[in-house]
């Protein structure tokens, strides 16, 4: 199934029924009065999270959903059948935006959790409601209210406890398939890893966290170099970030100029997804012998000067990793219970995902925004060169 991330949909709800005008007419009744019935309430448009949804793709062709309008009212003070109500699925972890006021309108998290995105009309009133005791015979009766229309924007963040980040090749995939269940495509060329995967690591009985692989970075991603930053979001619900480092690269270039690299690509992205706690990972340590493989470590180390965990890891091999995986499910459950037991810890950390939602888009938009005005500068260049070489026809008869 083709993995989509993020589109854009229109929704309309469904416009309320009109109301009645209508009088009661009946043998052996001669003042029956009016009975016109109320319309029927237009049907609502709802997103669903739902926990058997992985992909947006559904709506990557169908992009517009209208509900249907409610009945009309009639006579006998019957109301008007309301419409049903639309139901669009989404996974687990998607934000649904208003496009045109930017306003984010809701985060699903949990399977189950519905965000109603637009209200349907309310149904006009039947002539009924203006009876009184000066109005005997009222006929007057009001139209349906329409129902609400958006353009919305549907963001898929995946939820993850743990998020892998890394240059191409760096052993992301290989790690996640040594540690879960989960299977992506390895290979020995670079952007093996196109869309992102997750994996379950069952770590006990009954104590796990998911982590996540998206594809790796490169120099210059930020800038839309490689495969870009647009998978980077998908770190903004992760617990803590494994940067996996190659010590041992077949094109024998320095694993700390590749930590540098990372680290100067997440800040392009967004300064607050540096805050996020990371882990460095040094991987492939199979490859290098035991007297060397303790120098190449003091070397990265001190070139990147790293105050965090450090790990030393053979995904292939299996070394480490099960170590690796128990410091981990330790401290994402700490930090579970802090973010329980302390109201403050968990307003900070709502208000530091907020900040690279926000950044990440911010920085997304920026380079759409200079990849569209430097098509529209190529395409006045070509126009421009045309222009200039007008050659002049001379007609012989």
């Amino acid at each position: 199934m083709r993995f989509v991330d993020e589109v854009s949909i229109q929704v309309e709800a469904g416009a309320g029924g009109n109301g009645c005008s209508s009088f009661r007419r009946e043998k052996f009744i001669p003042f029956g009065g009016p009975d016109g019935g109320d319309g029927g309430a237009g049907g609502d448009i709802v997103v669903v999270a739902d926990a058997n949804t992985n992909t947006l793709v559904d709506y990557r062709y169908t992009r517009s959903f209208r509900a249907e309008r409610g009945q009309n009212g009639s006579g006998a003070n019957c109301t008007g059948r309301g419409a049903a109500v639309v139901v669009l699925r989404v996974p687990l972890g998607t934000t649904v935006i208003d496009e045109e006021s930017g306003e984010v309108l809701g985060d699903l998290l949990t399977a189950g959790e519905r965000l109603c995105v637009a209200h349907g009309g309310r149904g006009g009133l039947g002539n009924t409601h203006f009876k009184s005791s000066t109005q005997r015979a009222p006929t007057r009766a009001l139209p349906g209210l329409p129902g609400e229309a958006r353009r919305l924007r549907l963001e898929l963040k995946v939820v993850a406890d743990v998020g892998l980040v890394g240059l191409p090749n760096a052993g992301k995939s290989t790690l996640l398939r040594a540690v879960s269940a989960a299977r992506p495509k390895v290979a020995d060329y670079p952007f093996t890893t196109l869309v992102p995967n997750l994996g379950v690591v069952d770590v006990d009985r009954h104590r796990s966290f998911v982590m996540a692989d998206v594809p790796g970075l490169i120099a210059g991603a930020a800038d839309g170099a490689g495969l870009g930053i647009r998978f980077l979001k998908h770190l903004a619900r992760t617990r803590i970030l494994l940067h996996l480092v190659d010590l041992c690269p077949v094109d024998g270039s320095d694993p700390a100029e590749a930590v540098r690299i990372i680290e100067d690509e997440l800040a392009s992205y967004s300064s607050a997804l540096m805050q996020l706690p990371r882990w460095l990972v040094l991987n492939k340590i199979d490859a290098l012998a035991p007297e060397d493989l303790q120098a190449r470590r003091d070397a990265v180390l001190a070139a990147v000067q790293s105050t965090g965990p450090v790990h030393l890891i053979s995904g292939l091999a299996h070394q480490g990793t099960e170590a690796l995986c128990q410091d981990l499910l330790l401290a994402i459950e700490a930090q579970r219970q802090l973010l329980l037991s302390d109201a403050e810890a968990a307003r900070a950390d709502d208000e530091l995902r907020q900040r690279i939602q926000e950044e990440g888009r911010a920085r997304i938009a920026a380079l759409a925004a200079a990849r569209k005005a430097a098509r529209q500068q190529a395409v006045e260049d070509v126009d421009d060169d045309e222009d200039d070489g007008d050659v002049e026809s001379v007609y012989v008869r």
